[in-house]
């Protein structure tokens, strides 16, 4: 550990510190925060003193700095900076120099008065006490060259840690943040703020960050994209995570409502793999995989609506069932070669789950001992895209006659060619009257949180269909599967088929038999 970190020696228990926060609006506020973010896991509480209301330094810095449970790094960030604070900058300054008096570990300042700051102290300043000098830009994320270009400025004014916090517009923009912490010669905090610049800070030990920050509660972030403490330590094990840490995720837009994180870093910690698995909020799938190209950065990728399709595209190889089904769900950069490989495990996953469930209610198909139970049904479709193609398809291989509806006519119609079945125009799917005893499958976003009150179908025909199938899995139990149920139809939802094809795809992914108790027992009681 560098001499730079002594003041922290204590706590450190991961590469990276995990700092929370405080955004009380009262002392007292801040105290329970403090109590708090210790009782979560977090190494450093930042004491935001811009929130503060009717601020007293020297006597609100005392209470708070001598009463931490854990290290005190203290900011008082201005407005011109992205803060609360709109009053006399002489003041903010000296509050800072107080802070610095009283005991604080560490204060943040910004670039912009940083140099006369650190020179105002340069006589006074304790052994163990460092100053962040920090940046924020909240329209962009530059250039490599640009950012390069400020570490230096930033080093220049003789800061302890260098702060970058940029704004992501693409998800690719992350890895300019990582370049530039994993060359840093000094400590450096990176971020790339928003929903889209996530994994820059959940990656922070894994490229060498000095620092990254964790919200007490989702409702008090201090800045766009921050994830909460708890679910950094407890969701990400971030904890675990280590410079060779393989990095696995899901590639959807949206995609924070996937709870396949959940999962898989439960399921990795439970077999003592070096590896975590996050959200990739991706809008260009050829940009994404071109600009995180490294083996164990991409290692394996789930991918999920609307990228089923146009990832396909993207891939060095493709399984046999994928490349009839025109669309992948797994994707995995092959050790050797860094080739990347598409896979479908959707289909399976689905048509295995709507047999078990007929067969569990006695319904086996007469015909022979080898048929499917979806042998000859009227196979009613809903969606022609990623996750719809996996089921025709499937469906096909049971001997299922598809009948396909989609918002897109004609994707619906080269859908139902594939599959040698019929393609209908959406609007008459309202008064489309199904055989008696066919399957109803929903393979459109349609009842997905948080549009739960929507249902593709008339309900008056729910009835007649023997067994009603949703892709979607959040809520577990849809609008279409309550009124499905309540008419009488046998139910399966899009949990079970995300349960088995996630057995698919962790052995996929790490070429080892999936914990499946484990799994299933995660299933049950999460989603």
């Amino acid at each position: 550990m560098s001499d730079l970190q002594l003041g922290f020696k204590e706590v450190q228990s991961s590469p990276t510190l995990l700092c929370t926060p405080l955004m009380g609006t009262t002392v007292d506020q801040m105290l329970i925060e403090m109590q708090r973010a210790k009782e979560i896991g977090a190494d450093v509480v930042e004491i935001r003193i811009d929130c503060l209301k009717n601020l007293n330094p020297r006597q609100d810095l005392e209470i708070l700095i001598k009463q931490s449970p854990l290290p005190t790094l203290v900011t008082y960030r201005p407005t011109w900076e992205g803060g609360q604070y709109d009053g006399d900058e002489i003041k903010r300054q000296d509050a800072l120099r107080l802070a610095m008096q009283l005991g604080a570990n560490c204060i943040d300042i910004e670039l912009e008065v940083a140099y006369d700051f650190n020179n105002s102290i340069s006589r006074s300043k304790p052994d163990n006490f460092k100053v962040i000098v920090s940046s924020h830009n909240f329209h962009n994320t530059p250039s490599a060259e640009a950012i390069a270009s400020l570490v230096a400025r930033i080093q220049a004014t003789g800061a302890d840690i260098v702060k970058i916090a940029t704004t992501a517009l693409d998800i690719t923009d992350c890895a300019r943040i990582f370049q530039i912490m994993v060359h840093s010669q000094v400590p450096i905090i990176g971020i790339a703020m928003g929903e889209r610049g996530l994994i820059s800070r959940l990656l922070s030990p894994k490229f060498g960050g000095f620092l990254t920050y964790g919200a007490l509660e989702a409702g008090a972030i201090s800045a766009p994209g921050q994830p909460t403490a708890k679910d950094m330590l407890d969701l990400y094990n971030f904890r675990l995570m280590r410079p060779d840490t393989k990095v696995y995720g899901i590639i959807g837009k949206p995609v924070g409502h996937s709870k396949s994180p959940l999962l898989f870093n439960a399921s990795f910690k439970s077999v003592g793999l070096n590896a975590v698995y996050m959200h990739f909020l991706v809008d260009d799938v050829e940009k994404f995989f071109n600009t995180y190209s490294s083996v164990d950065f991409t290692s394996g990728c789930s991918c999920t609506i609307p990228h089923k399709e146009v990832a396909l595209k993207c891939m060095d190889e493709i399984d046999p069932i994928a490349k009839s089904i025109g669309a992948v769900n797994t994707i995995i950069r092959r050790p050797g070669d860094g080739k990347l490989i598409g896979y479908n495990t959707d289909s399976e996953a689905s048509l295995t789950a709507m047999e078990d469930a007929l067969k569990e209610q006695g319904y086996i198909n007469s015909r022979t001992s080898f048929s499917s139970s979806l042998t000859g049904r009227q196979f009613v479709l809903v969606g022609a895209g990623g996750a719809g193609r996996a089921l025709a398809f499937g469906a096909k291989s049971r001997g299922a006659r598809v009948i396909i509806f989609d918002v897109d006519f004609e994707r619906a119609k080269s859908l139902a060619h594939g599959v040698s079945g019929e393609a209908q125009p959406f609007e008459s799917l309202v008064h489309f009257q199904p055989e008696n005893g066919a399957i109803l499958a929903n393979a459109t976003p349609l009842g997905m949180h948080p549009n739960t009150d929507r249902i593709p179908v008339a309900e008056e025909t729910l009835g007649i269909y023997q067994l009603v199938f949703d892709a979607v899995y959040t809520p577990r139990k849809t609008r279409l599967l309550k009124e499905a149920e309540a008419a009488g139809a046998i139910i399966v939802s899009g949990v079970e088929m995300f349960f088995r094809q996630a057995i698919g795809q962790f052995h996929l992914f790490t070429g080892r038999e999936a914990p499946k108790d484990f799994i299933r027992e995660i299933v049950l009681a999460k989603f």
